[in-house]
């Protein structure tokens, strides 16, 4: 018997066993020119307020294989809160709600993940506000993977995300005892984000 052969195929079988379960995480950043996030808050139970923040940047690790989320953040301007109203985001700006001049930024990192379905998760972490971080939930799918057929043409996610928080576990307590703005706040994010091909 060739125990040469033999020693040779067994080292090609493990290397090959190897490989196939080595995990390939990768860094996707966050495309601002391709990001909205959206809140609604009911206003004196007539109508939901709707708006957003204009700025943000992030990115997270990702091995598409596994369905292994390492880690990630995003941050938001809080500074850069729009409805479409001047008075109005003036007021979300001062001490009764987002306090900017002392909080400039709202930072949502990954603490973990667990797919529901072959597009679709949960996204645990944390969100500091106000200088306060409790955990939430994000519910999220991610509607296409694929090179980006114009522009960059790198491989990119498509994503959309949801949350409901209590802006109150945040210290954000205006207009509660008053019920002038509910506490309950949906937020809404969708965005694509693009594989960081590693060259510079």
């Amino acid at each position: 018997m060739n125990t040469d052969f033999i020693k040779a195929t067994a080292a090609a079988v493990i290397m090959a066993s190897s490989t196939a379960v080595v995990a390939e995480p990768a860094t996707f950043k966050v495309d601002d020119e391709h990001f909205s996030m959206s809140f609604e808050i009911m206003h004196i139970g007539y109508a939901p307020v709707m708006g957003m923040f204009r700025e943000v940047a992030g990115e997270f690790v990702y091995d598409e294989e596994t369905g292994e989320l390492s880690s990630g953040q995003l941050v938001f301007k809080a500074n850069s809160v729009f409805t479409n109203h001047d008075k109005r985001d003036d007021h979300l700006r001062n001490k009764d709600f987002l306090n900017t001049g002392q909080h400039k930024d709202i930072t949502f990192s990954v603490s973990g993940f667990e797919r529901t379905g072959d597009n679709t998760g949960i996204v645990t972490g944390n969100l500091t506000l106000l200088g306060q971080t409790n955990p939430v939930n994000v519910k999220v799918t991610l509607n296409k993977a694929a090179d980006y057929p114009i522009g960059h043409k790198d491989y990119t996610l498509g994503i959309s995300a949801s949350a409901v928080i209590q802006r109150s576990d945040w210290g954000m307590t205006y207009g509660l005892d008053q019920e002038l703005v509910g506490d309950e706040v949906t937020l809404r994010f969708g965005f694509e984000a693009i594989k960081d091909s590693g060259w510079f």
